[in-house]
């Protein structure tokens, strides 16, 4: 099946000759050089904000894959509907993620490797002192592109992963051979010094969570994450079904957590969903009190290929266009809705960097008692636990 490139005229603005010249001269002959935060400067971000947020840029709705369970699947996807960004269109939202203090930019997709500009967005987030990541199915690595992004300052990977079988997960993807690339990617990558993670659909297709490590080590993964089944999403993101393969009842999704709980224990393997955070979604499902309040729209956030930007996935309305963004639109309700791994795991990891950023600015308006309520919230110690757990791979990243 020959896609179509994703900024040409499925895009939400036309290219203009002025942004075509842009992206022709952009030089890409030298290695970009991160500019480099001191010890000093994170800790003054984390009293200041928190820590860096996370931005997830959905910047193509275009997908190679024909995956079971996602909206995005090249066979149910409308080619009328396609939309990709531009390439200034991405460097404005660049700029702007800067300004509202994101650390951390994922391009997502549908499959974000299709877009023809993915290099030049990676290379200039890179410029502006962010991390770029990419998740991705794998699909189109060649060698080509694998050294151009890692010159291009790329610092992280998510490559999607289905089932604890080969032909199981290409069937499913509707993309032969793509085991293979992953592995040569994965290899690549670590040669590099690139973190790379695997991205697990907790879907039917896992017969046996016992056998993934073996899966994932044969493709060079050292390090996997799961993603939570979705069957409804009410933002613009494709990313679910209403598939039988994601279908599930409460006692068997509660049952589907142990599982993950038990891998995670048990196997060795490093499993990058904090155990806290886990055991946060076997609440929800209980219909528990839960403990960790969601930071969607207040440090995490979903951008789509028309510029709107949501709180996560899930929310039905967006927050705002992205050239309206500032701290005046931020939101910090404790929401529980959804149990959409992406913003419910981190979470928990970043709370405790939330408490030290309400007590300093309690602090600063002379509320001591509130800061000593932050200070001294039990949740600082389950959260720091997480990052504990998860040391190695946020170190990664």
């Amino acid at each position: 099946m020959r896609l179509p490139v994703a900024s040409q005229p499925t895009t939400t603005t036309r290219p203009n000759p002025a942004e075509r010249t842009t992206a022709a001269a952009a030089d890409f002959s030298a290695p970009v050089v991160r500019p480099k935060k001191t010890a000093f400067t994170l800790f003054q971000e984390v009293l200041q904000h928190g820590g860096p947020g996370y931005l997830q840029f959905a910047i193509t709705n275009i997908c190679n894959a024909d995956c079971g369970f996602c909206g995005f699947a090249r066979s149910q996807f409308d080619p009328k509907a396609r939309r990709s960004v531009t390439l200034a269109e991405a460097r404005e939202v660049i700029d702007i993620a800067v300004k509202n203090h994101i650390g951390y930019l994922l391009f997502v997709g549908g499959e974000p490797m299709v877009h023809r500009d993915l290099r030049a967005m990676t290379r200039y987030a890179a410029e502006r002192g962010l991390h770029p990541m990419i998740c991705t199915n794998g699909a189109l690595w060649n060698e080509e592109n694998l050294r151009a992004l890692a010159s291009d300052g790329l610092t992280s990977v998510i490559m999607s992963i289905d089932a604890h079988d080969l032909t199981a997960h290409e069937k499913n993807r509707g993309l032969p051979d793509v085991c293979q690339k992953i592995k040569k990617a994965n290899q690549f990558f670590h040669s590099v010094g690139i973190q790379t993670t695997a991205s697990i659909t907790a879907s039917r297709l896992i017969e046996d969570y016992a056998k993934l490590p073996a899966f994932l080590e044969s493709l060079a993964f050292k390090s996997c994450t799961f993603s939570y089944p979705l069957t409804a999403l009410a933002s613009s993101y494709l990313s679910f079904s209403d598939s039988g393969l994601v279908k599930f009842n409460n006692q068997e999704l509660i049952a589907l957590f142990e599982n993950i709980k038990q891998l995670k224990k048990n196997s060795g393997y490093p499993v990058v969903n904090p155990m806290a955070s886990l055991e946060e979604m076997q609440r929800h499902l209980r219909g528990e009190k839960e403990k960790f309040g969601c930071l969607g729209g207040h440090k995490y956030f979903y951008l789509d290929w028309n510029l709107d930007l949501y709180r996560c996935h899930f929310w039905e309305t967006p927050m705002c266009k992205v050239r309206d963004w500032d701290d005046s639109k931020l939101i910090r309700d404790g929401c529980t809705r959804c149990m959409i791994d992406c913003y419910r795991d981190p979470s928990v990891l970043q709370f405790v960097a939330i408490s030290a950023s309400d007590a300093y600015h309690h602090l600063k308006k002379g509320n001591v008692a509130a800061a000593a309520k932050n200070i001294f919230d039990p949740r600082n110690l389950t959260s720091l636990k997480a990052v504990w757990e998860d040391r190695k791979w946020i170190g990664g990243v």
